[in-house]
């Protein structure tokens, strides 16, 4: 059953703050296999600018799609999570995530398609700061393939 287009628009309550810790992104920056020494060494991050070590580009999707299972939870939404995949993801920036932030993130679902029996959803995460600074905008696709014919 294809998802309600009436959802398109719906923004759901921020999340609790998510603080970013060092050790999360050195761990992070270890499992992507990027050895960039601004996520790792304060003084390299400090001689690029930045007041602490800074996190990887896309270290900020663990935070939004968790953020994004406030939509996919969402009973009268009625997705089948079974069925889900992750379709794609990209971020824009106004900022570098860095350690010590305290990150909340309010996602909007922006679009609702149908296509060859699958359910495309596009949801919107903005990123703040503790101090409501817009940090970074992430949206990640998620593709609810057709249910198998018996």
């Amino acid at each position: 059953m294809a998802l309600d287009q009436s959802f398109v628009g719906r923004t759901y309550p921020p999340t609790a703050p998510y603080e970013v810790g060092r050790e999360k992104i050195r761990e992070f920056a270890e499992a992507v296999g990027d050895a960039n020494p601004a996520y790792t060494d304060t003084e390299a991050a400090k001689a690029l600018g930045y007041p602490d070590v800074i996190a990887p580009p896309t270290f900020v999707f663990s935070i939004t799609f968790k953020a994004a299972g406030q939509v996919v939870e969402d009973p009268q939404l009625g997705l089948d999570y079974s069925r889900v995949v992750h379709g794609d993801q990209r971020f824009a920036y106004v900022r570098p995530v860095r350690a010590g932030d305290r990150l909340t993130v309010t996602s909007t679902i922006e679009a609702v398609k149908s296509m060859a029996g699958n359910d495309i959803l596009d949801i919107r995460g903005e990123v703040h700061d503790e101090a409501g600074e817009h940090v970074v905008t992430a949206w990640t696709k998620l593709v609810a393939r057709a249910a198998e014919e018996a």
